[in-house]
């Protein structure tokens, strides 16, 4: 098998810079991410980790710096441009439409953007919402579900895509804190549904998340890189965690209010 030098990034920040005025939240980043992988970004509260993702996404342009989505330089935002491959994102409030069912959030952009049959949507909501352990929630409001069935149905339809455009089925899944919020038992069921949809032939095999919660990380990262100071400052694998000197990683999973993390008061 090839070392990752050795292939060819499917998603390329390239000196990428971000600010809010005169905070600087990211500072000339390099990050590759590949076919396949599954990446967690951690760090403190407010260091750009979810940034990443709406820049890797289109909905916030970057200052400096180039991304590139599967070899092709993103330019301006999502909707200046399609992207090359399929996006998919799920966000750490679900971000669901409170007057719309379940079915009706689920199949959102093919009602929306697609001239496909309403038979035809509802078949292809039902698909998604019986992969995602939700098959009798099609006719419910969100109000009437519980936050890990909110996470999950904005997992289903993070996953929708248009058969009829191959270019809109989602090769990568950005997750922003999927299981925030959620009692243990429920962020099990929603870090298990992660590896799940990994497997599923319908479905991206790629992945990118930010998490703080520990059993989140370990349980569906492959590699994690720690992003603090506008900059990664380490890269590893999820065995490397605990074997680190990095006093940096060492901090944030000994919960540590001693060491190089500047803690907000």
């Amino acid at each position: 098998m090839n070392s990752e030098q050795d292939k060819e990034p499917l998603i390329r920040l390239e000196g990428v810079s971000k600010s809010f005025g005169e905070n600087v939240i990211l500072e000339n980043v390099d990050l590759n991410i590949y076919r396949g992988e599954a990446l967690v970004i951690i760090g403190p509260s407010g260091t750009g980790k979810s940034t990443i993702l709406r820049m890797i996404a289109g909905l916030l342009p970057i200052d400096r710096g180039n991304i590139y989505i599967d070899g092709k330089r993103r330019k301006g935002l999502i909707e200046d441009r399609a992207s090359p491959i399929g996006i998919g994102m799920v966000f750490q409030q679900a971000a669901l439409f409170d007057s719309l069912t379940v079915r009706e959030n689920v199949g959102f952009s093919l009602y929306q953007h697609s001239k496909l049959s309403t038979k035809d949507i509802k078949e292809l909501v039902q698909e998604r919402l019986d992969m995602v352990g939700l098959s009798d929630t099609g006719d419910l409001f969100p109000s009437e579900l519980s936050g890990g069935m909110k996470k999950r149905v904005s997992f289903a339809r993070a996953i929708m895509f248009n058969p009829e455009d191959k270019q809109s089925r989602p090769e990568v899944i950005l997750y922003d804190e999927p299981t925030a919020g959620l009692d243990p038992i429920a962020s099990t069921v929603i870090e298990d549904l992660v590896r799940q949809l990994q497997c599923l032939e319908k479905v991206c095999g790629t992945y990118v998340m930010v998490s703080h919660q520990d059993s989140t990380i370990r349980r569906t990262a492959d590699r994690v890189i720690f992003l603090y100071g506008g900059k990664i400052q380490w890269s590893g694998s999820i065995e490397e965690i605990d074997t680190t000197d990095n006093p940096l990683v060492r901090q944030f999973f000994n919960a540590s209010i001693e060491g190089p993390i500047k803690v907000i008061e």
